[in-house]
């Protein structure tokens, strides 16, 4: 039997629901994604729910990141140690998953897709205009994120040290 929240008095100010609000204009975007160096795969990430100071709101978990990126721009192949959901706000993305990333299947807005942990996964935006997707990882530490062999390649072929 699942636990029943209960009922009680909490009713916080609107200054403390405001302190648990990340307001998108004011986020600022991480350049810590390396991996969006390589060419093709430049975009725009904001970090939103997970582990402050990275991202502005706590979230014990899970993080939550925006993407965006303009037509044809992807984020590589990669994998992390922990589930990951992406859900299409705008545009189409393509997502593409396996050791080659040769599996894949279109999301429209709103579509979602949940990829279990160890399988490698990336997405594309497949639109003919920039579009906006969220991306949920789970977990506490969803760990660093690791890349095969041929994606690192490609980083070094251009000079970028994904670690």
């Amino acid at each position: 039997m699942s636990a029943i929240a209960p009922i009680t008095d909490a009713n916080p100010t609107v200054a403390e629901m405001e302190a648990r609000v990340a307001r998108f204009t004011r986020l600022v975007p991480t350049d810590d994604y390396v991996d969006s160096a390589i060419p093709g795969c430049e975009r725009t990430t904001w970090r939103v729910l997970g582990q402050p100071p990275a991202a502005p709101l706590q979230a014990e978990e899970f993080h939550l990141n925006w993407v965006r990126c303009d037509p044809g721009k992807s984020a590589p192949l990669h994998n992390h140690l922990t589930q990951e959901v992406f859900i299409a706000i705008t545009g189409r993305w393509q997502v593409f998953w396996g050791p080659e990333g040769s599996r894949h299947l279109v999301l429209e807005p709103l579509d979602t897709i949940s990829i279990a942990p160890g399988v490698s996964r990336g997405f594309r935006n497949v639109a003919d205009e920039p579009a906006l997707l969220l991306g949920i990882a789970g977990g506490r530490d969803p760990g660093r994120i690791n890349w095969p062999p041929q994606v690192r390649a490609a980083a070094a072929a251009v000079g970028v040290e994904l670690g």
